[in-house]
This record gives C-alpha cells, sequence and structure tokens, in this order.
C-alpha cells in the first residue's frame, strides 16, 4: 500500500503538488496521468525516495519512506526511469545484476541463487542472446529492456515505470502488458500509451491544479469521468451567469 499524506512536492520556488493526501492499494496498477510538467515523474521520484518532498509524508507499507534504509528501500521499490545508460564496457548482464544489490552480501557478492535470477529477467524480457553485449552498442528499444530486466531480478513489490513502452516494439509492449496483469505488487506507471494504459490499469490518478483525483477503473473510464465532470461545471458556470446577468438586468 501506498499512503500520501499531506504531501508536498515541487522544485525551486514552484510547487507541483500541495497538501495531496491518497492512498493507492495494495495490487492495484495505476496511472499517472496530467498535463505536461504537472508533476508526473516528480511523483515517481519522491515515492522512489530519489527526489525531496517540501511537506507531508509518503509511507510504504506503513513506514515513511524516509526512515526506510537504503537497502530496504531497494528491497521495496525497483524504479524504470526514462534515462539511458550508455557506459563503454557495462554489459547488459552486469546492469541487471545491479537490481541484486539489496540481497547481496557485504562485500556485494552475488550467490548462485542471484545469478540465477538475473538470467532469468533477461530470459523474461527477451534479451538473453544480448547478455554480453555492451551498453553503448545497444538500440534504445534494447536499452528499455535491459532496463526493465534490472527493475524485475530487484524483485520488489512495488513497480515504478516512467514511460516503459518509449522505444519498444509491438511484441515487447504485448510482453510487457502480460507481465504486469500477472504482477502481484504494486504498480504506478506514467505513460502516453493511451492503449497500454486501458489494457492494464486498474486505477487513473489525476494531477491536476496542484491536487490529486483518483479514479477506480482505465484510461477510457477516466477520460469519460473528466469529461462529463468538466461539463457539468461549464453548465453550472453558464447557469450562474445567465442568473447573474438576470439579476442585473432587473
Amino acid at each position: 500500500m501506498i499512503r500520501l499524506e499531506h504531501l508536498a512536492i515541487g522544485y525551486g520556488s514552484r510547487i507541483l503538488l500541495s497538501d495531496v493526501s491518497t492512498e493507492l492499494p495494495a495490487g492495484a496498477l495505476a496511472a499517472l496521468v496530467g498535463r505536461n510538467g504537472s508533476g508526473k515523474s516528480t511523483l515517481l521520484r519522491a515515492i522512489a525516495g530519489l527526489g525531496p518532498v517540501a511537506g507531508g509524508t509518503i509511507r510504504l507499507d506503513g513506514t515513511p519512506v524516509e526512515k526506510l534504509t537504503p537497502a530496504r528501500l531497494a528491497a521495496t521499490v525497483a524504479f524504470v526511469t526514462t534515462e539511458r545508460v550508455r557506459i563503454p564496457n557495462l554489459r547488459c548482464r552486469d546492469v541487471v545484476a545491479l537490481g541484486r544489490a539489496p540481497y547481496t552480501n557485504w562485500i556485494g557478492r552475488m550467490q548462485e541463487a542471484d545469478r540465477a535470477v538475473v538470467e532469468r529477467s533477461l530470459r523474461l524480457v527477451g534479451m538473453s542472446a544480448f547478455a554480453r553485449k555492451t551498453m553503448d552498442r545497444m538500440s534504445d528499444g534494447e536499452c528499455q529492456r535491459v532496463m526493465i530486466a534490472r527493475a524485475l531480478a530487484q524483485d520488489t513489490p512495488v513497480l515504478l515505470l516512467d514511460e516503459p513502452t518509449n522505444n519498444l516494439d509491438i511484441n515487447a509492449v504485448n510482453w510487457l502488458e502480460d507481465f504486469l496483469l500477472d504482477f502481484e505488487g504494486t504498480v504506478i506507471v506514467v505513460s502516453h500509451d493511451r492503449h497500454f494504459l486501458n489494457t492494464i490499469c486498474t486505477h487513473i490518478v489525476d494531477i491536476d491544479y496542484n491536487k490529486i483525483k483518483m479514479y477506480v477503473g482505465n484510461y477510457d473510464f477516466w477520460y469519460e469521468s473528466s469529461q462529463l465532470m468538466q461539463n457539468l461545471i461549464r453548465s453550472k458556470n453558464k447557469r450562474n451567469e445567465e442568473k447573474i446577468a438576470e439579476l442585473q438586468a432587473f
């Protein structure tokens, strides 16, 4: 379960969310939606413990994010960002192995079970044949699949995905949809892929005017509901304007 309590986030003097409280149940597949610059990616980073908050608290299964040790946080949340890893001589297998860091011993040495998880993660995203290939020699789509494999190797109950379908071919997107639908943990995703969101989402978290409103349903349900609400507001405003005009005329 992910809980926001009177949360405020932003950067510099700009506030993106102010005094927001909401709760996402365990097992939810939620999409963050909103205008560009509304704070979707910033909120993901805050949940992952990678960005500061201006106020309030983010709780993961009841524990404030800032109270979690780095090891426990890494064993709780995996985050696939939009950043690309292009380090020469860094092999795909090495990148995926970074996901096992929370579980290795004090000198960071992987055990046989860890290596098996790494190989399984590569196989799941269809990158086993690329295990020895270095990241600087791979396409954007191949890099994206490796970063998803790294998150899978991390084996966490919470998965955060920022534009995960970018640069993926249709087969990879279909695989990702199937994987997320079978995933037993909690997923929060930012994506502009409407079909993807319609397929996987159980909840939509709408960020608008520094506030959050949660809808239970997929993207189309949220869109229709939000459009209906906007039409009702416009109709109410029009009636109010007409009433004011009548009173002024009287």
